[in-house]
């Protein structure tokens, strides 16, 4: 997901609620919590891959699901924000 992250083709999509976005999220990624997510597939782009991240990867599994359903090129960052940060990997808050 780190490599994927720095490519300008992908489009990291946190779909925490905000307070744990704010808490801390990889660099450039777009919040758009999962019970909103619905109402604004209009926010991401159909053009890029789609990453999905939550705390763990449960939420961000639903929302890869839902995206696919809706004809997005979504893929589910295994492990979330917990993975993200055991490897070492840069946080923004």
């Amino acid at each position: 997901a780190n490599q994927l992250a720095s490519q300008a083709d992908v489009f990291l999509l946190d779909v925490r609620e905000e307070s744990e976005y704010a808490s801390g999220h990889i660099p450039g990624a777009t919040l758009i919590p999962l019970g909103q997510l619905q109402s604004r597939l209009s926010e991401i782009p159909k053009d890029k891959t789609v990453v999905a991240v939550c705390r763990s990867g449960n939420r961000s599994g639903q929302a890869t699901t839902l995206l696919r359903q809706q004809g997005f090129d979504a893929y589910n960052m295994a492990g979330g924000m917990n993975a993200w940060q055991q490897a070492g990997l840069p946080v923004e808050r």
